[in-house]
C-alpha cells in the first residue's frame, strides 16, 4: 500500500511526496481511513511506529474543508520537545496546505504566542500547563475546536498533567472527534479513554515487547563506580551517538558536565534548562556535535533520531514498559542498536521483569580493564557516640577529619 491510496486532498499528497513518505507504517495503515471516517481511536503505540501521521493527514485533509483562521485542531503534547517535534512534522506535511500551526508551551515569551494566535492559526500543538495559562488570559478560543489529540497519554499522568486535561476538555465542544495515544495504559488512562472517547476503535502498534533490532546487556557494578564505569565503557564502545538515560534531572546535569570535563562531546537534556538551551542540547545531538546525551525519561520525550547506535541506562528505569521504551530509541529504521545497562545490587527485582520480557536472562559482561574494587570515596564525616570521643571531636560531636585528603569530606554521591 502507497499513502496516495489514502485518497487525501491533493495538497496534503504534495506534502507526503516532499517529505519522501512513499509506504506507509502497519499503524498507519490501519488508523488513517478510521480517523479520516471521523472516528475516536485510542492508540497503543509506543515512540517510532510513526503515529504523528495517523493524526497529521487527516487533520490537514479535514481543514482544507471550511473557514480558516481559528482553531480547529488542538494537539496536546507531554514537552516542550514533542510539541516542537509534531509542529514540525504538521509544517513540514501542511507545506502545501497553507494551514497554520502555532506551539504553546511554557519556558518561552506568552506574549509572541499571543500575537501568533491573534493572526489565526487552525491547529494548535500545546502542553497542558501554558494552554491553560492563555485560556485563563482568554488570548486562545477553544469552542470550535474539531479535533482533539492527546499525545503520550501515560507520559501526562506521569508528570501529574491529568487534572489539568480534565479542565482543558471542559472548555472543547462536545462533538468533537478525539484521538488518544498511549504507550501503556495506566488505570487513570484506561478511565480517561473511557469518559472522553465515544465508540473508539483501538489500534495497537508497536506491542510493549523488545525490539529484535535492539542486543541487550546488563553491567554490575557498584553505585559509587558509575561514573567511572560509564567512561570506561564510552571509551570501548566509540561510537559516535549514544543516549544515556539518568532518573533524577539533577544527576543528568552533573553527570553532562562529568562526561564534557573528561573529553566528551556531550550535553544534558532536563526540565531545569530553558526551552532555547533544551532545542540546541538537540539539535547538537541530531547533527553530530554532541556525541553523548544524558537525559531523563521525561525530557526524551521528543527525541526522534534514528541514528542512536546505544542506549545506556545509567540508572535502571522503574518499570519494565520504560525499559522498552527507552532502548527503542535505538535499533530504529531496520538498524541494529545496543542497549546497555549499568546495575547493583537494589536492582535485581527490575533485572528479574526484565528478564521475563525478554523471555531469556539477559547477558551479563564486565570490563576487563576496570577496577571493580575501588573503595567509595569518604563523602561525610560520620557520628559517633559520646563512649568514642576521647581525642576530641568536631562541632556537633563528629569525629575530626583533618587526616583526611582535602576535597574529599562533603563530595557529592553519583
Amino acid at each position: 500500500m502507497e499513502f496516495k491510496e489514502f485518497n487525501l486532498n491533493p495538497s496534503v499528497v504534495a506534502g507526503v511526496a516532499a517529505a519522501g513518505f512513499v509506504t506507509p507504517t502497519p499503524i498507519q495503515t490501519e488508523a488513517i481511513p478510521s480517523v479520516m471516517e471521523g472516528r475516536d481511536i485510542m492508540g497503543l503505540a509506543q515512540t517510532g511506529t510513526g503515529k504523528t501521521a495517523v493524526f497529521a493527514l487527516p487533520i490537514l485533509h479535514r481543514l482544507m474543508k471550511g473557514k480558516r483562521g481559528y482553531v480547529r485542531a488542538l494537539i496536546i503534547a507531554p514537552t516542550r520537545e514533542l510539541a516542537e517535534q509534531i509542529h514540525e512534522a504538521v509544517i513540514s506535511l501542511g507545506r502545501e496546505t497553507r494551514m497554520r500551526s502555532v506551539t504553546v508551551y511554557g519556558g518561552v515569551n506568552i506574549n509572541t504566542q499571543i500575537r501568533n494566535l491573534k493572526q489565526g492559526a487552525e491547529i494548535v500543538v500545546a502542553c497542558p500547563g501554558r494552554l491553560l495559562d492563555h485560556m485563563n488570559r482568554g488570548t486562545i478560543d477553544l469552542s470550535r475546536v474539531e479535533v482533539l489529540v492527546i499525545d503520550e497519554a501515560d507520559h501526562m499522568f506521569d508528570m501529574g498533567f491529568l487534572p489539568d486535561i480534565r479542565r482543558i476538555l471542559k472548555h472543547l465542544p462536545a462533538g468533537r472527534q478525539t484521538l488518544l495515544f498511549s504507550a501503556t495504559m495506566p488505570n487513570e488512562i484506561h478511565d480517561l479513554a473511557k469518559d472522553i472517547l465515544r465508540d473508539p476503535i483501538t489500534i495497537k502498534a508497536g506491542e510493549t515487547a523488545p525490539a529484535d533490532t535492539v542486543s541487550h546487556a546488563h553491567y554490575p557494578v557498584a553505585q559509587h563506580l558509575k561514573t567511572a564505569f560509564l567512561l570506561k565503557l564510552l571509551a570501548h564502545i566509540n561510537s559516535q551517538s549514544v543516549l544515556v538515560f539518568t532518573r533524577t534531572k539533577h544527576r543528568a546535569k552533573r553527570l553532562g558536565e562529568q562526561l564534557s570535563r573528561a573529553g566528551f562531546n556531550s550535553a544534558s537534556l532536563q526540565g531545569n534548562l530553558s526551552q532555547g538551551r533544551r532545542q540546541a542540547a538537540l539539535d547538537g545531538f541530531r547533527n553530530g556535535r554532541f556525541h553523548v546525551l544524558v537525559a531523563t525519561d521525561i525530557a526524551a520525550r521528543g527525541i526522534d533520531i534514528c541514528q542512536i547506535s546505544h542506549v545506556i541506562n545509567y540508572d535502571m528505569p522503574n518499570t519494565t514498559d520504560a525499559y522498552i521504551h527507552r532502548i527503542g530509541r535505538t535499533g530504529r529504521a531496520d538498524q541494529s542498536g545496543d542497549a546497555f545497562t549499568l546495575i547493583t545490587h537494589d536492582d535485581n527485582q527490575m533485572v528479574n521483569a526484565i528478564d521475563r520480557v525478554m523471555g531469556s536472562k539477559v547477558e551479563r559482561r564486565t570490563l576487563r580493564d576496570f577496577d571493580y574494587n575501588a573503595p567509595a570515596p569518604v563523602k561525610y564525616a560520620q557520628p559517633v557516640s559520646k563512649s568514642h570521643r576521647r581525642g576530641g571531636t568536631g562541632m556537633f560531636g563528629l569525629k575530626k577529619t583533618k587526616h583526611l585528603p582535602m576535597g574529599r569530606i562533603g563530595a557529592r554521591p553519583n
